[in-house]
């Protein structure tokens, strides 16, 4: 219940608003002088529905006891509206959870994780009200796997250096170690990761090398790179190839995430045919919560 007392702390800079520049004055922190205030409604609940949704969201369990959350972007560009985007996020998850978030912001380029890492201050310069501190990860501090002895020890982190160097000069070399990777690991773990490689990388000159390196083992690699040509010349083949590749990815890294998959869900999933919406589903796959979450605007 609200009482007088709690009514009148806040409801003196309505009466007076330059009582806080003259508080905060005498403490050292030089306001500027107020020139004009509105008093504006203080109701901030969102009328319209707005979705707001992060790349990938963990919750980390840690040996001290003391568990955070880690939300993870990926930014390709720099973009003047997302840091005020971040900003909400950390704020909305710390209320929602109770736990302490980290901001980790996955680049391809070095200027944009630069730019990404800069400290975000929300609040006058005199006295920041809040200040968001992001990790950023680019190729200026991405350790490039080029060993495939190296690479061969963590496949994951291989993949993640194979995507983040993917507009690196030395992009070639990196790619061939994962590929040499993969063939150390079992089948699933490698259709995965080849998968996510070829994802990552994009539009970008290095997704043509690794769709080479992938096609020297169709055996063993089922990526979607492997299945067009392993159907080459056999169009309606090749088109059926690429879609059953990737519905199993996407079925795949759900089990592996301990998604439980319902038969009907299994069903529409490996009964699309269009690769494009069957890539959106597999990277929307490493965070949905559910997997019925996968078709939330088919």
């Amino acid at each position: 219940m609200v009482n007088s007392s709690h009514e009148a702390m806040h409801r003196i800079f309505q009466e007076d608003p330059g009582i806080f520049t003259r508080t905060f004055r005498t403490l050292g922190i030089p306001f500027p002088e107020t020139v004009e205030v509105s008093v504006l409604t203080t109701d901030l609940t969102e009328t319209q529905p707005l979705e707001r949704r992060l790349d990938t969201l963990l919750r980390v369990e840690t040996a001290d006891g003391r568990p955070y959350l880690l939300a993870v972007e990926s930014q390709g560009r720099k973009d003047p509206a997302k840091p005020s985007s971040w900003t909400y996020y950390l704020a909305h998850l710390h209320a929602k959870y109770g736990i302490d978030p980290v901001l980790l912001v996955v680049c391809q380029d070095e200027s944009t994780a630069r730019w990404a890492a800069r400290p975000i201050r929300i609040g006058p310069p005199e006295w920041p009200s809040l200040t968001v501190r992001p990790l950023a990860l680019g190729p200026h501090n991405v350790p490039a796997v080029t060993d495939p002895s190296v690479a061969a020890l963590d496949v994951p982190l291989a993949a993640f250096s194979a995507i983040t160097h993917g507009k690196d000069p030395n992009a070639a070399a990196i790619l061939e170690a994962l590929a040499t990777a993969l063939k150390t690991v079992d089948e699933e773990t490698a259709i995965i990761f080849s998968e996510l490689t070829e994802l990552g990388l994009g539009n970008t000159p290095a997704a043509q090398i690794w769709r080479n390196l992938m096609a020297i083992d169709l055996s063993f690699f089922r990526s979607e790179s492997s299945q067009r040509l392993r159907a080459e010349g056999k169009a309606e083949g090749r088109a059926e190839g690429r879609a059953e590749g990737k519905a199993e990815a996407v079925v795949q890294v759900l089990e592996q995430r301990g998604i439980t998959v319902a038969d009907a869900v299994r069903a529409r999933i490996n009964g699309c045919a269009d690769a494009d919406t069957l890539a959106r589903w597999l990277a929307r796959a490493l965070s949905v919560e559910r997997a019925e979450e996968l078709f939330v605007d088919a």
